[in-house]
């Protein structure tokens, strides 16, 4: 059996305030989703994480499978009129969500869609529940709050409405995050590398989702 439930996500209805996107509850199917958790990579602290970098068993090793298949890949273009074909494609997964991460900001240009999906089994908690924002300087004009739990997909295409964020949460928030991404220029090969400070700001931009 997979271990997302495609279908579910072909019959989503496409979802345009503040932007475009789809909500998929039990994206991971609901038989599969204990599975998954049993085999989630091994992280110990915060932060977004490639999965070739971690350890983990053979059902989330499966759900990788699936989600960087054609399959997917062709059912999200599908769903937002756009070609997806031969973009590169970039994972990572996170476990842990510190205090202060959240905070409302729109992706990169270079990223043209942005999936997330949400493993803890239930959400009791105010915070952390994901919203996109109608205004990037004030979290509660939402136009949907997604919970991050249950095997739940949430799809957007980015634009510049597609701001998004959650209230802060400490503790166990089990994502993964997926982006079909524009191929960046070649590097150039004259005095115009970035220095130091410039790299380093552009590894702070990634951000818990």
């Amino acid at each position: 059996m997979s271990v997302l439930d495609l279908e579910a996500l072909e019959a989503a209805p496409v979802q345009h305030d503040p932007c475009d996107f789809i909500v998929v509850p039990n994206f991971v199917r609901p038989e599969m989703l204990a599975g998954v958790n049993a085999d989630y990579p091994e992280i110990a602290e915060p932060g977004n994480f490639p999965p070739e970098g971690l350890r983990f068993g053979s059902v989330f090793a499966d759900m990788l499978d699936e989600l960087q298949g054609v399959d997917m890949r062709d059912a999200v273009a599908r769903k937002f009129g756009i070609d997806l074909d031969g973009l590169p494609l970039q994972v990572t997964v996170r476990r842990f969500s510190e205090a202060d991460d959240g905070n409302v900001h729109n992706d990169s240009k270079l990223k043209v869609v942005t999936a997330l999906i949400y493993f803890n089994e239930a959400w009791p908690h105010a915070g952390g529940r994901l919203r996109l924002v109608r205004d990037p300087d004030d979290i509660d004009d939402f136009g949907a709050e997604v919970e991050p739990s249950g095997g739940t997909l949430l799809v957007f295409k980015r634009s510049e409405r597609s701001f998004h964020g959650f209230r802060p949460f400490a503790g166990e928030r089990r994502s993964l995050q997926m982006y079909y991404v524009r191929p960046k220029r070649a590097a150039p090969t004259t005095d115009k590398r970035l220095g130091l400070k410039k790299r380093l700001k552009r590894l702070l931009k990634v951000r818990p989702r």
